[in-house]
């Protein structure tokens, strides 16, 4: 499985943006796909996570009621709308697919820088 992020950019606090991580490959195989971010001097961290079908969704508590991830089927992509964003939003974005229920997520993309000005 290969995954494309992109969609980062430069955005003022309160402003929005826009992810994206369109899947190919074996994504029949897939079974769930996420959202971490790293900022600089950080661990990476869990953001959001979605059912490879579209149905069961998990969000950080950092930004729960803020950002949104859905998938478009036909596509193949996995969206992150990130809305109200705070400068501490400010990371590199990862997409992740994971194959099995549970565990480590298996496959990466290549992260895509997102920056919220104060």
């Amino acid at each position: 499985v290969q995954l494309q992020a992109s969609g980062g950019g430069l955005v003022q606090a309160g402003g929005s943006l826009r992810l994206s991580c369109a899947a190919a490959g074996r994504t029949f195989s897939v079974y769930r796909m996420a959202w971490f971010r790293q900022a600089p001097g950080k661990e990476r961290e869990f953001v959001a996570s979605i059912h490879w079908s579209g149905g069961t969704r998990g969000y950080a508590e950092s930004v729960q009621g803020r950002f949104t991830i859905s998938r478009d089927s036909a596509k193949n992509t996995v969206y992150l709308q990130m809305n109200s964003l705070k400068p501490e939003d400010t990371a590199v974005y990862f997409c992740a697919a994971r194959i099995g229920g549970t565990g480590a997520y298996n496959y990466w993309g290549q992260g895509t820088q997102v920056t919220v000005s104060s």
